[in-house]
């Protein structure tokens, strides 16, 4: 089992997570993180630790396309160990709706 992130974490991108990881699996794109699903150790320390509710264990159903999202941007973007300030309006984003299709150029499964 991993963890994955979700759409909530778009536009907003806390990294409260990314301090209690104790194997640093998180990475770090324009508007959101993601979790290396190879790396993860399934220790559930970071889903109480995101503020937007952004992360989920991939044994929730129809998590399939973001555990391969996941993995896709996990090997293209830098890691990131240290926490950061939130994306700038983040309080206006966090809890919106559809942000996948808003603020990502591809949506999870699309291959893009």
């Amino acid at each position: 089992m991993t963890y994955v992130v979700i759409d909530n974490c778009i536009a907003c991108k806390y990294t409260d997570c990314v301090e209690v990881c104790p194997v640093d699996c998180f990475y770090e794109g324009e508007n959101m993180l993601v979790i290396h699903p190879d790396e993860c150790i399934d220790c559930g320390v970071c889903e109480p630790e995101c503020p937007a509710d952004a992360i989920r264990p991939d044994t929730e159903p129809n998590l399939e396309e973001w555990v391969a999202f996941n993995r896709k941007y996990a090997v293209q973007w830098p890691v990131i160990v240290t926490k950061k300030d939130p994306l700038p309006g983040y309080e206006e984003r966090d809890g919106e709706p559809n942000k996948r299709e808003k603020y990502f150029s591809e949506a999870p499964g699309t291959g893009g």
